[in-house]
């Protein structure tokens, strides 16, 4: 697992998180949700060292992740950032391949996982284009490749991918298209952890969830059990109603408007 204790982190006389604690399960699918500011993206770039947490231990697979060296550390674990700029014209084969620069694998071994990658993203038919040419959601799966890349070799121990709001400018195609791709991943012995604004995207997908309040986590667990409309409403303070998806049987939150919000739940009507 990646767990993470008691995680702190400051600057000046501000503490943004505190005092956070949470597991990255390998095989399951974790979702830090909460409004602007919560923290979220403080916590997981806490998680991955990006900024010295003044309280608290992070472990990957029971070893301290500050006392292990970079290169092991990415072969276990791989980032995927809210933005990702690449100024060079980087064929989207060229880009998936940085992912390989951790490994000291032969080039035909390192090759034959690049290209397995490239098609697990459906992203085939772009191997020889230039990334600058390709849209916002293209862009997003070939970073997302990129990071299955780095964390795919033969080996037995878990892995893990971490990604901040990676649906944040895609629209709902290129959303579910990656979140899946993410989900099948979860077979092969990888844990996967995504900071995401919406909410109904993060419980369709997600196995556990974490809600972030004011740089703490108020609510953890499994999302059928705390995707619930008291812990949305205390976590974001604004009143929703709950559904069930018809097809699924799935939970989803519909926010109220600001003029409806002093009506009673009986006279809003959603049909």
């Amino acid at each position: 697992m990646l767990v993470a204790r008691d995680i702190s982190y400051g600057t000046g006389n501000r503490e943004i998180i505190k005092n956070c604690s949470l597991s990255i399960r390998p095989g399951e699918f974790t979702a830090i949700v909460g409004p602007n500011g919560a923290g979220k993206s403080t916590l997981l770039k806490a998680l991955i060292n990006e900024l010295p947490h003044s309280s608290g231990k992070i472990t990957i697979n029971d070893l301290e992740t500050r006392r292990l060296k970079s290169k092991p550390l990415s072969r276990m674990r791989a980032v995927m950032p809210q933005h990702t700029n690449i100024n060079f014209p980087f064929t989207v084969e060229q880009v998936v391949e940085i992912g390989r620069f951790p490994h000291d694998t032969n080039p035909a071994e390192d090759q034959h996982i690049i290209n397995e990658v490239i098609g697990l993203t459906k992203l085939v038919p772009f191997k020889s284009r230039t990334y600058q040419t390709l849209s916002g959601g293209e862009k997003q799966r070939v970073q997302l490749a990129r990071i299955i890349a780095q964390v795919w070799d033969k080996t037995s121990h878990p892995k893990y991918l971490l990604l901040d709001e990676p649906t944040s400018d895609l629209d709902i195609m290129h959303q579910h298209g990656l979140l899946s791709i993410t989900r099948d991943l979860l077979n092969q012995n990888i844990g996967v952890l995504a900071v995401l604004h919406d909410l109904n995207l993060a419980a369709h997908y997600a196995d556990h969830m974490v809600f972030m309040k004011h740089g703490e986590i108020i609510k953890q667990g499994a999302t059928e059990e705390i995707f619930t409309k008291e812990n949305i409403e205390l976590t974001f303070e604004h009143p929703v109603q709950m559904l069930k998806e018809p097809e699924n049987g799935k939970m989803v939150a519909v926010s109220v408007p600001n003029y409806l919000k002093h009506q009673t739940q009986k006279e809003i009507n959603y049909a």
